[in-house]
């Protein structure tokens, strides 16, 4: 499921996101009624649920497994790839089997090649049809297919839950009994690499009035070391407060050289101008904003500061720090916000934590565009939870890694993670959809989701910025 299929999704129609998409296996729900998938009409209409106990309780009686070797699913697969790719050669040869009407057409069927094929209720070993000129090509089965789609769906659905190539072969062997190498499962994995190059390099709006920037700290091999990199993600919030993921970044590179080319890379996507920039104060940041934004402004996010500052208190002493933290970023003014910083320094908890201090003084000139702005505003910039709450999802899907090979397989994983907690949270909405006055709220993470009280703060920027607004609305 590609980001671009996501993000339609996230601005699709309310009505459309609860019909569903015919044929896609989602509900349709209208009102409080709901009709149920297609591929189940369909099975209730060839094999009834009298049919399905019969060979459910026929297989319990005579010890035959449903998946794996031996199963019976397996062969059920079988004989429909098998009737199914006879039926196509038929068509393909314009004469049924056994029709003296196929004399003389210059073709004919000429015998079987076995051909074993990775499913995912296990390996199944397919008779394929062959004709004597071979020119007939199943569509089924296509010539030299080793695996049917639906397996490579479940690897790439596994791998974007965190596990390993190893744990994905190991996975399958044992719960559908289907052996698939080492280099086999990378290259299903490597196929979405393209999209998500794709993705990557997608075109941005002109113009975002806020990006939220945050990072994850990654194992990457280099060489025969593995060290720690961040991962930045970037979210763009647009002129309707809906939040976008804009791109992924792994850095190579310290401080301003990389931020130039990741600021160089959006504005030769599009995105001409941004109002406010709220990231953790990091190096080189301001100095490439400045470079292809002149006007926009970087914003230390200001649960960050708190956090840093917080790292030197013990935690006897936490709630009355932060106690005395609250006055100097709930400040009305600069003026006011170092009046309340040297009532800290100067108190018996700042002398106790002079580097407390120290996190405030050295991050005010980051810090202090944060007091300029009004009420409604503040809370939308005053932290990064908007990528916090993605990044918490994310955390728990690499946590188990260990490291990765390059910095591609870290972007192509959480390229993946996200799409597949929105794929599951759209699936989630799609079913409560169908409770009716039962349903519960099920939010968007991130991509397509509103920030809370955007239109509170949108005014107070077009008050701040009318000049740069205007042109947009």
């Amino acid at each position: 499921m590609s980001m671009k299929t996501q993000s339609t999704r996230a601005g699709q129609d309310p009505v459309e996101e609860l019909v569903g998409v015919p044929g896609s296996g989602r509900y349709d729900a209208v009102g409080e009624t709901a009709r149920e998938p297609l591929a189940r009409t369909l099975r209730r209409e060839l094999f009834d649920d009298d049919l399905v106990d019969q060979l459910v309780a026929a297989t319990g009686e005579q010890g035959v497994s449903l998946t794996g070797p031996g199963g019976f699913l397996p062969e059920l697969v079988k004989a429909v790839l098998e009737r199914g790719m006879a039926a196509e050669l038929t068509d393909h040869l314009g004469y049924a089997k056994g029709d003296r009407s196929g004399r003389g057409s210059g073709n004919s069927r000429n015998g079987f090649t076995p051909n074993t094929v990775a499913t995912e209720v296990g390996d199944v070993t397919v008779d394929a049809p062959r004709d004597r000129n071979a020119s007939f090509a199943s569509t089924l089965l296509p010539n030299g297919a080793r695996r049917l789609g639906g397996l490579e769906d479940m690897i790439i659905s596994l791998y974007a839950g965190g596990m390993t190539v190893r744990d994905i072969r190991h996975h399958l062997a044992s719960t559908i009994g289907t052996e698939l190498s080492h280099e086999t499962i990378s290259n299903v994995t490597d196929a979405v690499t393209e999209e998500v190059k794709e993705w990557q390099a997608r075109p941005l709006e002109a113009f975002y009035p806020v990006i939220y920037l945050d990072a994850l700290v990654v194992k990457v091999r280099d060489g025969a070391h593995v060290t720690n990199k961040a991962a930045h993600l970037a979210v763009g919030v647009d002129l309707d407060g809906v939040k976008h993921v804009l791109g992924i970044w792994v850095q190579a590179s310290e401080g301003a050289k990389f931020w130039a080319g990741v600021c160089a890379e959006l504005a030769n996507r599009g995105v001409k101008d941004v109002l406010i920039v709220c990231c953790d104060g990091l190096t080189g940041l301001p100095e490439a904003i400045e470079a292809t934004w002149p006007s926009a402004t970087v914003q230390t996010c200001v649960v960050h500061l708190i956090r840093a500052s917080m790292r030197f208190v013990s935690y006897t002493d936490r709630k009355a720090v932060a106690a005395m933290l609250r006055p100097i970023y709930t400040a009305p003014s600069e003026d006011a916000a170092l009046t309340a910083l040297a009532t800290f320094a100067d108190s018996t908890l700042g002398k106790k934590y002079p580097a407390a201090v120290a996190t405030w003084e050295n991050a005010w000139e980051r810090f202090t565009p944060f007091l300029a702005f009004g009420p409604a505003l503040r809370k939308v910039i005053c932290t990064t939870n908007s990528i916090e709450s993605l990044n918490y999802q994310l955390r728990k899907i690499i946590k188990n890694r260990g490291h990765f090979p390059n910095d591609t397989a870290v972007i192509k994983l959480l390229w993946l993670a996200i799409t597949t907690i929105e794929d599951k949270r759209a699936r989630e909405r799609a079913r409560q959809a169908t409770r009716g006055k039962d349903r519960q709220s099920v939010p968007r993470l991130v991509e397509g989701a509103t920030v809370t009280g955007w239109k509170a703060a949108l005014g107070e920027l077009a008050l701040i910025y009318p000049d740069r607004i205007n042109p947009y609305l």
